[in-house]
């Protein structure tokens, strides 16, 4: 799997070399299941670090040992923490689980003490880590991959999802808002998951097949070309870590729809100043694509905003921190 964090640590990487460090990227295969937590925490316990400085950031990895460990965390096992008892967790309220969350936020956080300095990806993984560990994190915001190959374009008729195709990510939200979108506008959604299928059926189910195009993976050339086209772009997670689309939609100067529970998102969408916050109902979310459609002025107001936000966002202010 190839998602936002590992574009953020490939773009960390690469930001460290122009700064004129070498760096290199450290990865261990990693097993996420409940009966495999521990083992995974223990590899990268064992891995030794012949470097100056390590940079850790989501679990496992930041159980390595250095003495010159610094944390920027992505997130933690979020199965075993805000997440249990999700259905895609394998982590409930059973007494086993309950142990293994317990054990689990243990070592966590003495790993996580270990650090000379940590941040966190976003507000949002600062107040879990505060919340469930005790710990204080600054939060570091990154720029999002394609970030200097973005810029405003002419808004189109299309509003855009671009998304891992998983529960937790919501990709249905969009296709079953289309069926009540009363606009004349097509939807599209980007990214491959194990709930491919399940959106497939939907679109079928719900007679969308000439308004929903389901693209599954695209090129950034691609992804460009629609985010600059795009009249909005739905983001609606739940209760997402960060939320790089967002930012790459503000960059494309187009308004980003989400929820009021989808967490990091909300930290850069502002209900009516750089987009619109919803309940999360596929009819709030088709009343706000409808807003945007009848109302384009609106839309280019609201990317511009966003565009003003994020601009101020560069890898030279995250390397200074990470490394000063």
């Amino acid at each position: 799997m190839r998602g936002g964090a590992e574009q953020a640590v490939e773009g960390l990487v690469d930001a460290l070399g122009r700064a004129g460090h070498r760096a290199e990227l450290v990865r261990l295969p990693t097993a996420w299941d409940a009966t495999r937590i521990f083992d995974a925490a223990l590899a990268w316990r064992f891995v030794p670090m012949d470097a100056d400085v390590v940079i850790a950031t989501n679990f496992p990895s930041y159980f390595v040992r250095h003495p010159r460990k610094v944390v920027w965390l992505f997130h933690q096992h979020r199965g075993a923490y805000d997440a249990v008892d999700a259905p895609w967790s394998d982590l409930g309220l059973d007494d086993a689980s309950l142990e293994t969350q317990r054990l689990l936020a243990t070592w966590d956080t003495a790993a996580l003490e270990e650090a000379t300095r940590r941040f966190a990806l976003s507000g949002v993984v600062a107040d879990r880590l505060a919340r469930f560990n005790g710990l204080v994190a600054e939060p570091l915001h990154p720029p999002p991959p394609l970030h200097d190959r973005l810029v405003p374009g002419e808004p189109g008729d299309e509003v855009l999802t671009v998304t891992r195709l998983e529960q937790n990510k919501r990709p249905g939200l969009l296709v079953e808002a289309m069926a009540e979108v009363r606009t004349p506008v097509r939807a599209a959604v980007a990214g491959k998951g194990s709930a491919a299928g399940e959106l497939a059926a939907t679109v079928e189910r719900l007679g969308l097949g000439d308004r929903v195009a389901l693209l599954g993976y695209v090129d950034d050339d691609e992804l460009v070309h629609r985010l600059t086209g795009a009249l909005a772009v739905v983001y609606a997670p739940l209760d997402e870590d960060y939320g790089l689309v967002t930012l790459q939609a503000f960059l494309a100067g187009v308004p980003v729809i989400t929820a009021a529970d989808s967490g990091g998102v909300l930290e850069w969408v502002e209900d009516q100043v750089t987009g619109l916050v919803t309940d999360g109902t596929p009819g709030g979310v088709a009343a706000a694509i409808d807003r945007l459609a009848a109302d384009r002025e609106l839309a280019h107001e609201l990317g511009a905003a966003g565009r003003e936000r994020a601009a101020a966002l560069s890898w030279d202010a995250v390397v200074a921190r990470l490394t000063s």
